[in-house]
């Protein structure tokens, strides 16, 4: 099954220590050399191998540099990189803008062709992708700081369409877009006539494709010139960096992730700068968020690809994101196989290094840390879970309703968070158990499904919905289904609760609320299904069946919830206990996934490395937690590490926790505290 592109998760690492690249803006000025000095120093007092030199950044952007003004910053990026160079550091580039980030008042004074919005509205300082002006200056920027031979010139995360402040949505329906569109459909077309025709409600227009398709070739050209003019300009010295945003947004784009990564490659080398983590402080559950966000990117990069994650807080202070946060997402990007840091965390505006000890001690105390798990990462590790099929191109093939743009970002981030927060790891990749839940299911074609209907697959009530029909019915053990609203005033009354009837070893007539569900699936299962839950109104009346287990005649299983939005379920013990037994079901006779329990919002990430397992679990409660963790097999030798925020590595001890359970179930004996990680190998 053709869904996403299998890769290669990360390049071979010349080193096993984990790397820090520091974001840092010198401004130009009489005493940049002594402000190089004093960074420089800081950097081998903290372990920085690497300054990435931020070019007129954030309070410092005057807007898209020309003349004089690029003159300057040429000549301090310059004075800079040789000043840290012969201190021994790595230098990188990072230009603050391609098209631009937001207009923020600005207006451009190159004559751009401007972006324009969804509903006409056009930017003021931020170019159209098509611009042959703004492409024209692009490669001379680019062209020109290639020169000072920067390790890695850096392309901002604006090197986008959508989120471009004040645009609605963002831009790409500029008349410049609309003539390349118009070409392809072979007759003038009007804006309004183009959002109307990809936002149309129903199964996807023509049109949609058409217009993901110019974008497409549009920003492939501008990565192909920009591959090529560093490659002159440096003699081969330097490669590009892609900075990028949500996977989901950019379906909306039509972004053909293997084509732009080689597009932008010079010399076979490239690097990736994934998002994954909030730039403000959260709750900690959050991090299964950022956990997944790595995990889906990583199958979207080529293997030559190299991938630095980025540790940001915004508006870049430590009043932001605390230090504990920071370090949390630090070791979760060094737990993927990240192979540097990229490290936002001074003020762009800070102008000098040396007055933020506190920078200083977060890194010095997260590195003991992210060295040990570097040093037991290997290239061969491959993720295991609960697989969640997501395709780039979803949003080319997702039906709407309402006919906004919005309704075309669509991907497995909240089934995602619903898994790893019931504490079940998930994988990008193909997996023996699968995940299915929402309108991704219309990206799905009939072939793939029926290879998904031959392994373990768990579906919420809008894809069983869904499939009932398309004919499936049979496969899923269910005759039928239909989604009832919440404000249906359907018989027997309003949904309220769903019972446990006792089935897989969960505990009998135990109540889990459905009440605040937007919709529940009405099914009605075929005879051989099993029914897991009844749900119930307020008074106790039945209303139909809930939750049920299938084997089908593929020798697939499958899994029903009802629930038309599980990640806005209310979570429990006994919600817990359910979908674990649900997926020792979803597995059938040879389990293999390690799962967690023990306290709530336990989050786990899970590998295997030859014949050598790891799972590593997070504590996303704020109170501290002891893990219970539950390995299919007996006799494992379990080896457990606990990595405490902004704390040395400690070995900590397990013990058994059921001695009647199947497997080996054991629990921490330390606890784990908020945002910290325990390691268990065996």
């Amino acid at each position: 099954m053709d869904i996403g592109t299998e890769h290669h998760p990360t390049v071979p690492r010349p080193t096993r220590r984990a790397r820090y690249h520091l974001r840092f803006q010198l401004r130009p000025g009489d005493d940049l050399a002594d402000r190089a000095r004093a960074l420089a120093k800081v950097c081998g007092e903290n372990g920085v191998e690497e300054v990435v030199l931020l070019l007129g950044a954030e309070q410092q952007h005057t807007g898209h540099l020309a003349g004089a003004d690029e003159a300057r910053w040429f000549a301090a990026a310059g004075e800079a990189r040789d000043v840290l160079g012969a201190a021994g550091l790595d230098v990188s580039l990072n230009p603050w803008v391609t098209v631009g980030h937001a207009d923020r008042g600005r207006v451009g004074a190159l004559g751009f062709a401007p972006m324009a919005s969804p509903t006409g509205r056009h930017a003021t300082a931020q170019a159209s992708f098509a611009c042959p002006l703004w492409r024209r200056w692009l490669y001379a920027h680019y062209g020109l700081f290639a020169e000072l031979g920067f390790r890695v010139l850096w392309v901002e995360d604006d090197f986008r369409f959508h989120n471009h402040a004040p645009l609605d949505w963002g831009g790409g329906f500029e008349p410049l877009m609309l003539e390349r569109l118009a070409a392809l459909v072979g007759e003038p077309v009007g804006r309004e006539q183009v959002v109307a025709a990809v936002t149309a409600p129903g199964p996807p227009h023509p049109w949609r494709a058409l217009l993901q398709q110019v974008w497409r070739k549009a920003q492939l050209e501008v990565a192909e010139g920009l591959a090529e003019v560093v490659r002159q300009r440096s003699g081969g010295r330097s490669h590009l960096g892609l900075m990028s945003s949500l996977p989901a947004m950019h379906s909306v784009e039509g972004r053909d992730w293997e084509a732009l990564f080689g597009a932008l490659s010079v010399g076979n080398k490239v690097t990736h700068r994934p998002h994954f983590a909030p730039y403000s402080d959260t709750p900690a559950r959050g991090l299964a968020s950022a956990l997944w966000s790595l995990e889906a990117q990583r199958t979207l990069r080529p293997r030559h690809a190299a991938c630095e994650p980025e540790i940001e807080n915004w508006p870049h202070t430590a009043w932001s994101k605390s230090d504990t946060q920071t370090w949390s997402e630090m070791v979760t990007a060094q737990l993927l196989g990240a192979d540097a840091l990229l490290l936002n965390l001074h003020p762009t505006h800070a102008e000098r290094a040396e007055n933020f000890p506190r920078v200083d001690r977060l890194l010095r105390r997260s590195r003991p840390a992210l060295d040990w798990l570097a040093a037991r990462h290997t290239d061969d590790e491959v993720p295991l879970g609960v697989g969640l099929p997501w395709r780039q191109d979803t949003a080319a093939r997702l039906p709407t309703e309402t006919g906004r743009m919005q309704e075309l970002v669509a991907d497995p981030a909240q089934t995602a968070e619903f898994l790893l927060g019931y504490g079940v790891p998930v994988t990008s990749r193909p997996a023996p158990v699968q995940a299915l839940f929402g309108s991704l299911v219309h990206t799905i074609d009939d072939a793939e499904i029926r290879e998904l209907l031959h392994g373990g697959l768990l579906l919420d009530g809008v894809a069983a919905h869904a499939l009932t029909r398309r004919g499936f019915t049979d496969l899923l053990g269910l005759r039928a289904s239909e989604l009832i609203g919440r404000e249906e005033r359907a018989l027997p009354g309003p949904y309220a609760v769903e019972q446990i009837t006792g089935e897989y070893g969960t505990d009998g007539g135990a109540l889990l609320s459905v009440d605040v569900q937007p919709a529940l699936a009405r099914i009605e299962p075929l005879p051989g299904a099993h029914v897991v839950t009844r749900i119930q109104t307020p008074d106790g009346r039945p209303w139909g069946a809930g939750r049920c287990h299938f084997v089908n005649a593929l020798g697939g299983r499958v899994a029903v919830l009802p629930a038309t939005v599980p990640a806005a379920l209310a979570r429990s013990d006994e919600g817990r206990s359910l979908l674990h037994a649900t997926i020792r079901f979803l597995e059938g006779e040879q389990p293999q996934l390690p799962l967690v329990s023990g306290a709530p919002h336990l989050i786990p990430y899970a590998t295997r490395s030859g014949d050598g397992h790891r799972l590593a679990v997070a504590n996303g409660s704020a109170d501290p937690a002891h893990p219970r963790i539950h390995l299919p097999g007996a006799g494992h030798d379990v080896r457990s590490t606990l990595l405490a925020p902004l704390a040395e590595p400690a070995d900590a001890a397990t013990e058994a926790a059921d001695p009647e359970a199947a497997g080996t179930a054991l629990e921490l004996g330390t606890p784990l505290p908020h945002r910290g990680w325990a390691v268990f190998a065996w």
